[in-house]
């Protein structure tokens, strides 16, 4: 599949898709409410396939986002895949690991550090904050006092 392939693909989803987005050469943006983020990332592993790489959480200023990043290694290119969590007092995500289970430790992590809930998760516990962290603190939300 080439470059405009893999766009003629991309279109099949864009019902689920608020934006679509290629600033440069080899770089894809999707951007999509967090309610349809699990069945966009299925359909990016599954039906194109695109390679998983890493997800990033980020606690922007009126949401949370993740950005899951996929590579074409056919052509190059990078599809990122922008999901924004709208309910910062109780966010949550469904988790892509019952399908793709490299993505397990990504999310238990943005768990530990954004307090970010990923719905059907195989296995929540703590990954990086010591045992007896306080709960509900998330050291990587903006109200944490650094």
């Amino acid at each position: 599949m080439n470059s405009e392939e893999l766009r003629n693909k991309l279109s099949e989803i864009k019902d689920k898709l608020t934006k679509i987005e290629e600033p440069i050469n080899n770089r894809i943006y999707l951007y999509c409410e967090g309610q349809n983020a699990y069945a966009v990332n299925k359909f990016l592993f599954e039906e194109v396939p695109l390679r998983f790489v890493i997800a990033t959480g980020i606690d922007s200023d009126d949401c949370f986002e993740i950005v899951y990043h996929y590579s074409y290694d056919e052509t190059g290119c990078v599809v990122n895949l922008k999901a924004f969590i709208r309910d910062r007092e109780n966010p949550e995500i469904e988790s892509i690991a019952p399908f793709l289970p490299g993505a397990q430790w990504i999310e238990r992590e943005m768990h530990d550090l954004l307090g970010i809930e990923f719905k059907n998760h195989p296995d929540m516990r703590r990954l990086i904050l010591a045992d007896d962290w306080p709960e509900g603190v998330y050291p990587l939300r903006k109200e944490v006092k650094k």
